[in-house]
């Protein structure tokens, strides 16, 4: 959307031309990595996509701190700034331990200053099948929904390296989509379902647009992940619905499911404003 110098852009591995890795980030050593085309933003092209990171925090979570007993419930993303391509590292940590319950954080530094800190619950796990529900329809699958032409809506190498297909569209500001990644997060590395399922998710925000993003600008400075179930599957369906208020905030509610039924919800702050006119 916003033209960059031609040095920022080539700070994402395979944006000066050369090949692309198949991967959206290729690790370094540690947690340091280096972010690919498939992660490039969609505002501009020197940044990185918000939901690529998110899901690779979550990644650096679970394999700095793995507990199979317990299940993320809630994960909290502040964006702090900037999301710069190019060279990063994620530090994670435990902020509250517990047997049952635990609080876990993980910073996304890039460039010398802190990008993203994400916060995430995880609680003990157990069988609660007899006293689960209410019931609640799932979504058509994905074999039977068209294909959503989002690279129509939206530039950037995260949205071409990722496919979306419609499942209702009813207007600005209220669609449904399911959407999956074509590459693996990692080069080289198995993957956790939910860091998978996460790395989709802040798309919402661009699913469902209410006004041309060419005219408007509304990123989001949070992401909330609510679960109430674990994911399951390669896809992420977004049931989204965008609201402007007039003081120039907007809020992007966001039902979440897999192939199974729902999973979840998901919430983005969003500051609204005009996209700036272009000189002359």
């Amino acid at each position: 959307m916003v033209d960059s110098t031609a040095t920022a852009a080539v700070e994402h591995l395979g944006a000066d031309g050369r090949a692309v890795p198949d991967a959206y980030y290729v690790r370094l050593d540690g947690g340091r990595f280096h972010s690919t085309l498939h992660s490039q933003g969609a505002w501009n092209d020197h940044e990185q996509h918000m939901a690529p990171a998110s899901g690779l925090m979550v990644h650096e979570l679970l394999r700095n701190h793995p507990r199979a007993e317990m299940v993320m419930g809630r994960i909290n993303f502040e964006i702090l700034g900037i999301i710069h391509g190019g060279e990063f590292e994620i530090q994670t940590r435990v902020l509250r331990p517990g047997r049952t319950i635990e609080l876990l954080e993980a910073t996304f530094t890039a460039q010398g200053r802190t990008a993203i800190r994400a916060q995430a619950w995880r609680l003990l796990s157990g069988d609660t099948a007899d006293v689960a529900g209410p019931a609640h329809p799932g979504l058509p699958r994905p074999d039977d929904c068209p294909p959503a032409p989002m690279q129509s809506v939206w530039d950037g190498g995260f949205i071409r390296a990722t496919e979306f297909r419609t499942v209702a569209d009813r207007g600005p500001g209220n669609r449904t989509v399911w959407a999956r990644p074509l590459h693996p997060l990692v080069l080289g590395e198995d993957i956790h379902p939910l860091a998978c399922f996460v790395s989709i998710v802040d798309t919402a925000n661009g699913v469902a647009v209410r006004q041309d993003p060419r005219e408007y600008m509304f990123p989001n400075l949070d992401l909330t992940i609510h679960l109430f179930r674990q994911p399951h599957g390669e896809w992420t369906g977004l049931d989204t619905r965008v609201t402007f208020g007039a003081g120039g905030v907007g809020m992007t509610d966001t039902e979440l499911f897999d192939e199974q039924g729902p999973v979840g919800r998901a919430a983005q702050i969003l500051t609204v404003r005009k996209f700036p006119a272009a000189d002359g």
